[in-house]
C-alpha cells in the first residue's frame, strides 16, 4: 500500500481493491512523469478514489465509463455525495481526473471513442467544414469560427431550412448580445460564406442573402501598431527577467520579431523543422497551409538553440516549444504562447501587449528601410498584397515625396 502517496487506509483500500485498481500504477507513474507534484498527485489519487468507489456502487464497468458517466458523476453524485471522508468533492478537480483517466483508458484501448448519433443539422455541419477545409483552404481556427456562428443559426431555427424572416431576427439578437464591429462584420462574413456555399448545392439563397446588410466598416482606417527601438529594447530586457523560462521567452519573441511568425505557427514549430547547417526553418503548420522556408537570423537562432540545450525539458515529444509545468514536457500551444508574449509586455510596461505587434514591427522596419511592399508580402506570408497594403501608411519617406504643401503655408 505505500506505493501510493497517500496515508488514508479507506483511500488505499479503493485504489487498491476498487474497479479502477489495473490502472491506478500507469496513472500514478503519468503524474510523476509530467512533474506534478506530491500534493497535487495526493489530491488527484483522493478523486480517483473517489470516482472509483462510485463506480463500484452503481456498478459501472471500466469499460462503460464515458463522458455522459461522467456528467452524472460531477452533476448528480458529487452535490448529494455522502461517502466518507477525506475524499475531494470539488467539481473542478473531479472533471479534470476524470478526463485524464478517459484519454488513459482510450489510449490503452480498454474504452473506445463513442460516435455521438448524427443529426440534420450536423451532418450539414460536417459537409460545410468539408467544403472550406477542401475548396476554400481555410485555417481549423477560421473554420471554427464560422462554423460556430452557423452552428447558432440552425440550432436556432432546429432544421436546416432557412427563411428570411429567421435570419433577420437571429442576427438581431446576436448583435444585442455583442453590439461591436467586429462581431457584426464575423456575422456577416460567416453567413454570406455559408449562403453562397448553399448556392453552389443548388439552393436559392438570394432572397436570404437580401436581408443581411453589409456593417459599416471601412478597412485600413488605422495605422499597424507597432514598436519602437526603444520599446523593442524594452521587451527584449523583459525576457531576461522571466522568473520560470527567460530563455523560451527570448525564443518566443525573436522568432516572432525577426521572422514575423505568428503565434500558431511556433507552436507548430518542431525539432525536424530547424536545419542547424544551413540556417534555415521550416514552417508546415501555416495559415495559408503552404511549406514556407524561412533564414534564421543569428540572434534568433543563438536564442532559439539556447533554450533547446539548457532550458527545453527532455521529453520525446518532437515540438520545439514545451510546457515547464505540469504536465511538463508537452506540447505548449499557440493560447499558452499568446500569454507567454503579454507577460513579456507587461513586464516591459507596454500597454498593448499582443503577439503581432511584433510582426507589424517587423513590417514596418522593412517598409522604412525601403524594401517594396511585394518583399513585405513574401516575408509575412501574405496570399494577398492587399493584406499588405496597409503598411504603405507608415512608409513615411515615400509619403514625404507624394504629400501635398498645407494650404497657407510657405513649404
Amino acid at each position: 500500500m505505500s506505493k501510493f502517496p497517500v496515508a488514508n487506509a479507506t483511500v488505499q483500500r479503493w485504489l487498491l481493491d476498487g474497479p479502477l485498481a489495473a490502472y491506478v500504477p500507469t496513472y500514478l507513474a503519468r503524474l510523476r512523469q509530467g512533474r506534478y507534484s506530491e500534493n497535487t498527485i495526493r489530491h488527484k489519487l483522493h478523486a480517483l478514489a473517489h470516482v472509483g468507489r462510485w463506480m463500484e456502487l452503481c456498478r459501472c464497468g471500466v469499460e462503460a465509463l464515458d463522458e455522459r458517466r461522467v456528467e452524472r458523476f460531477l452533476h448528480d453524485h458529487l452535490p448529494r455525495c455522502r461517502c466518507a471522508p477525506p475524499l475531494r468533492r470539488y467539481s473542478t478537480e473531479g472533471r479534470a481526473v476524470l478526463m485524464q483517466l478517459l484519454a488513459l483508458l482510450r489510449e490503452l484501448g480498454v474504452v473506445t471513442v463513442a460516435r455521438a448519433p448524427s443529426s440534420p443539422i450536423d451532418d450539414e455541419l460536417h459537409r460545410y467544414d468539408a467544403h472550406m477545409r477542401d475548396a476554400r483552404g481555410l485555417a481549423s481556427n477560421t473554420r471554427r469560427g464560422r462554423l460556430r456562428i452557423v452552428q447558432r443559426l440552425l440550432l436556432s431555427k432546429g432544421s436546416v431550412e432557412l427563411t428570411p424572416e429567421h435570419i433577420r431576427r437571429f442576427v438581431a439578437d446576436q448583435l444585442e448580445r455583442c453590439n461591436t464591429v467586429s462581431n457584426a462584420v464575423a456575422i456577416n462574413a460567416a453567413l454570406r460564406a455559408y449562403l453562397r456555399w448553399r448556392s453552389t448545392c443548388g439552393d436559392a439563397v438570394q432572397p436570404l442573402l437580401g436581408v443581411i446588410a453589409r456593417p459599416a466598416h471601412w478597412r485600413m482606417t488605422s495605422l499597424p501598431r507597432s514598436l519602437t527601438s526603444d520599446e523593442v529594447a524594452r521587451v527584449l530586457d523583459a525576457c531576461a527577467a522571466a522568473q520560470g523560462s527567460p530563455k523560451r521567452d527570448l525564443a518566443v519573441v525573436r522568432l516572432a520579431l525577426d521572422l514575423g511568425l505568428r503565434v500558431g505557427e511556433i507552436a507548430h514549430l518542431q525539432l525536424d523543422d530547424i536545419d542547424w547547417e544551413r540556417g534555415t526553418i521550416t514552417l508546415r503548420g501555416t495559415k495559408s497551409r503552404r511549406q514556407d522556408v524561412l533564414p534564421l537570423h543569428q540572434a534568433g537562432g543563438r536564442a532559439l538553440a539556447d533554450y533547446i540545450r539548457h532550458e527545453r525539458p527532455s521529453s520525446c515529444e518532437r515540438a520545439v516549444f514545451l510546457r515547464h509545468l505540469a504536465p511538463r514536457g508537452q506540447r505548449i500551444g499557440p493560447d499558452a504562447l499568446l500569454k507567454v508574449v503579454m507577460r513579456v509586455f507587461r513586464r516591459a510596461g507596454l500597454a498593448h501587449g499582443r503577439s503581432h505587434a511584433l510582426r507589424h514591427t517587423l513590417a514596418c522596419r522593412l517598409v522604412n528601410g525601403g524594401s517594396p511592399i511585394k518583399e513585405v508580402a513574401d516575408i509575412l506570408r501574405h496570399r494577398s498584397l492587399d493584406t499588405t497594403q496597409i503598411y504603405a501608411k507608415v512608409d513615411l519617406r515615400a509619403l514625404a515625396e507624394v504629400a501635398m504643401p498645407w494650404p497657407g503655408s510657405t513649404a
